[in-house]
């Protein structure tokens, strides 16, 4: 993990290979199957491809963090929110695609070694599936997907 936010602002990151995207439901959305460089993580996730387009074989990098602060400082919720912070620089300006959502549901894995998290980002699905060794920091909490190629 980079070591941009402190403290355990970061709650998952790695990086991805596009593997399948399906884009037979909806105009502006798809979902995207990707593998980690590692093979040992899984992702499946509902895009905005207008704002984002993927294709196929594209590499992209995958954060989950609990702050948009690059010191990993808690978001000041009630005081501002994220289209507030003119002027500051935050992760956000890092990557080209954020989302905020909600990590809301887990699952063990079919071979007992692996767990799946469920994360809905305003109806736009993600899930992960990896060993609980890399999936341990995430809980039921707000999250923010961060994603550059």
């Amino acid at each position: 993990m980079s070591n941009l936010a402190a403290g355990d602002a970061q709650l998952f990151e790695d990086t991805f290979t596009v593997t399948q995207f399906d884009q037979s439901k909806y105009d502006r959305v798809a979902r995207i199957a990707a593998t980690s460089t590692d093979n040992l993580t899984t992702l499946s996730l509902d895009i905005n491809t207008e704002l984002f387009p993927l294709r196929v074989g594209n590499n992209i990098e995958v954060l989950l963090a609990t702050s948009l602060n690059l010191d990993g400082t808690k978001d000041e919720e009630d005081e501002k929110g994220w289209r507030h912070v003119r002027g500051e620089s935050n992760l956000a300006d890092m990557y080209d695609y954020v989302c905020h959502g909600k990590i809301y549901k887990f699952e063990d894995g079919t071979d007992g070694q692996t767990i799946r998290a469920y994360i809905s980002f305003g109806g736009l699905l993600m899930q992960l599936e990896g060993p609980y060794k890399k999936l341990t920091p995430l809980r039921v909490d707000n999250t923010y997907l961060f994603i550059k190629k």
